[in-house]
């Protein structure tokens, strides 16, 4: 075992050669902006050990602190199949890592004075108006009631539609027993079945009580595309990924692209169950805000420095300061239950802002950091964050579709904060 790591540690030296021609930002050494050089070594050997025992094909981590990089590296395989090595601009599908940057196009609309928070839904998409809330009875029906008040824009933004997903271990209930998986109506409709389909079904919550993940993004997308009379992808292009320089970026990968689309294992290598990400082979039939985009860890990297920026990267304003204050500010009141918070331990002590999750308190959660941290992730293995006390940015990508995303999730953040001198 120890031979096999140190190969695949000496695989990692010669992959990351190269990565200042391919740097996405400028680079430090990590004595200078705070980090341990040993510290972060423990990222080696961390990915060296999992790559070795098989739970993990490959990964690329990128660490940004001060606006420089101290650690971008790419470990192990990028198709365990076909035994390619893990590149840099490797391309990860982003699954939920697409909802910050849908919201931030919404945002930007919200800016030209086009889309505000206090919307309501049903003045862009009609059928929502209508739509009832489910409430489960002691014999497995459901009553239908009214809503109390409307969906708002700012409920997409936070969540609290009413709107969830089906397919998820934690959704039991009748009402997501009607919904469907995340990507599934991206994959068998366009933007107008989508919402055809998704306001024929019950809301699991009366708007703005509760925080339901769900598809809300998927229609803050949608709602950005008849604002703005283009698709989702296309804004996010002209608005957002080509002033930002995040040359992969798409919801469509090209016959280009496709040879560097990071695969998983076959089966699960905590259940030895059958695993895919389908998105990988199967296209969507409209740009979903939720769940659907593709970029490089090199891409998203530049993404969160400029939210961590205020909003500006490299002398392209996306956003401006106070709009993004605003979007990682916790949004959930004391009146809105959280019903996500107990589904991860390392959502303790979090909030949830504008389509990411805002750290509001010291300790409760498994990992270290500080309040004000704002962070995402993906269900395909993905995950970024950003401490504006620490003036840092990360972001991981890998393909484990499975359980053990969670667990590279804690590892990863507790190595780097355990790696920070100051």
């Amino acid at each position: 075992m120890n031979k096999t790591i140190a190969m695949i540690a000496a695989t990692i030296a010669v992959v990351t050669l190269g990565a200042a021609r391919a740097a996405p930002l400028p680079e430090a050494s990590p004595d200078d902006v705070g980090f341990s050089k040993q510290g972060l070594a423990r990222l080696d050997n961390f990915f060296a050990r999992e790559i070795a025992a098989k739970r993990v094909p490959g990964a690329v981590v990128a660490i940004a602190r001060d606006g420089k990089l101290v650690h971008y590296k790419a470990y192990g395989l990028l198709d365990p199949a076909k035994g390619t090595p893990m590149p840099l601009d490797a391309i990860f599908a982003l699954a939920s890592m697409t909802k910050p940057m849908a919201a931030v196009a919404g945002l930007t609309l919200m800016e030209q004075g086009r889309l505000p928070l206090q919307a309501k839904l049903s003045e862009y998409y009609p059928g929502f108006a209508d739509m009832k809330v489910g409430v489960p009875q002691a014999d497995g029906s459901l009553r239908l009631e009214a809503q109390a008040s409307p969906i708002f824009i700012h409920d997409l933004y936070r969540h609290t539609s009413g709107l969830m997903y089906g397919g998820r271990p934690d959704s039991s209930s009748p009402v997501a027993r009607q919904y469907p998986d995340g990507i599934a109506p991206a994959i068998e409709g366009d933007t107008q079945t989508f919402i055809d389909r998704i306001t024929k079904l019950p809301l699991a919550q009366q708007p703005s009580t509760a925080f339901e993940y769900g598809f809300s993004i998927d229609v803050l997308g949608a709602v950005v595309e008849k604002v703005s009379e283009q698709k989702l992808g296309d804004y996010l292009a002209a608005n957002v990924w080509q002033p930002l320089g995040m040359k992969d970026a798409t919801f469509h990968p090209t016959e280009a692209q496709r040879p560097r689309l990071a695969r998983p294992f076959p089966n699960d290598p905590l259940t030895g169950k059958p695993q895919a990400i389908k998105l990988l082979d199967t296209p969507t039939k409209f740009d979903c805000g939720g769940a659907c985009s593709f970029a490089t860890v090199g891409d998203y990297i530049r993404f969160g420095q400029m939210l961590l920026n205020g909003g500006e990267l490299d002398g392209q304003r996306i956003l401006g300061p106070k709009t993004v204050r605003h979007m990682t500010a916790n949004h959930l009141g004391p009146e809105i239950k959280n019903n996500v918070a107990n589904v991860e331990p390392h959502r303790g002590g979090f909030g949830f802002g504008l389509s990411v999750a805002v750290r509001t308190a010291e300790g409760l959660s498994s990992v270290p950091g500080n309040p004000g941290e704002f962070t995402w992730n993906g269900a395909y293995g993905t995950q970024f964050l950003c401490d504006p006390k620490e003036r840092l940015v990360v972001v991981v990508g890998t393909a484990a579709p499975g359980e053990l995303r969670k667990y590279y999730r804690e590892q990863v953040q507790d190595i780097v904060y355990g790696a920070m001198t100051k």
